[in-house]
């Protein structure tokens, strides 16, 4: 884990013609609209989601 408890979520992808699973998993991260950035905790559920859409989001490294 980072040296921190949280991450930095950016979307970089658009939900658009995406599967409605992939749509509900950025709105349950906080995400929607491109190019936002959420800080969330750093949690095995938090990963898990990102690791299922990592085509439309980028975790920032600060």
């Amino acid at each position: 884990m980072a040296k921190s408890s949280t991450i930095k979520i950016k979307q970089v992808g658009s939900p658009i013609r995406r599967p409605e699973s992939q749509t509900k998993i950025l709105k349950g991260l906080g995400l929607g609209k491109m190019h936002k950035i959420v800080e969330r905790q750093d949690t095995p559920e938090v990963r898990g989601a990102i690791a299922k859409i990592p085509h439309l989001v980028a975790v920032i490294e600060d």
